[in-house]
């Protein structure tokens, strides 16, 4: 899966929390959130910071933005963690101190269950 083609797939699906989704998909949509949130911290740099008219402007448009995108992102985690064959529930091991991030990740992380399992087919269409 290319990185458009998972941004699209994410944004299309971004209230669906069934199924399955791969590697690639997950980490690009993580890649593309990663870069709106570097792109928006540039501009209110470059523009004189939060406490310009501007700055203050772009910061309430990224707050708008990183909200908008909390759903779609919260359904990818959701079902990748589905197509290692766990349940989506799991996204709340990150609440665990010092351990809980570091089992999400390895999670996150790892192949997908090969052939079909409870959450559908194997996206890889293996």
């Amino acid at each position: 899966m290319q990185f458009t083609e998972a941004v699209t797939t994410a944004l299309s699906k971004y209230t669906d929390f069934t199924g399955r989704a791969r590697r690639s998909e997950y980490w690009y949509w993580v890649l593309f959130t990663c870069l709106v949130g570097a792109v928006f911290g540039a501009l209110i740099s470059i523009v004189g910071g939060e406490k310009s008219i501007l700055g203050g402007l772009l910061s309430w448009i990224d707050g708008v933005v990183t909200l908008a995108l909390l759903v779609p992102s919260l359904a990818a985690v959701w079902r990748r963690l589905h197509d290692v064959g766990r349940t989506g529930a799991f996204f709340f091991c990150v609440f665990i101190p010092l351990v809980g991030w570091i089992l999400l990740l390895v999670w996150l992380c790892q192949d997908s269950q090969p052939g079909d399992n409870m959450y559908g087919a194997n996206p890889k269409g293996q």
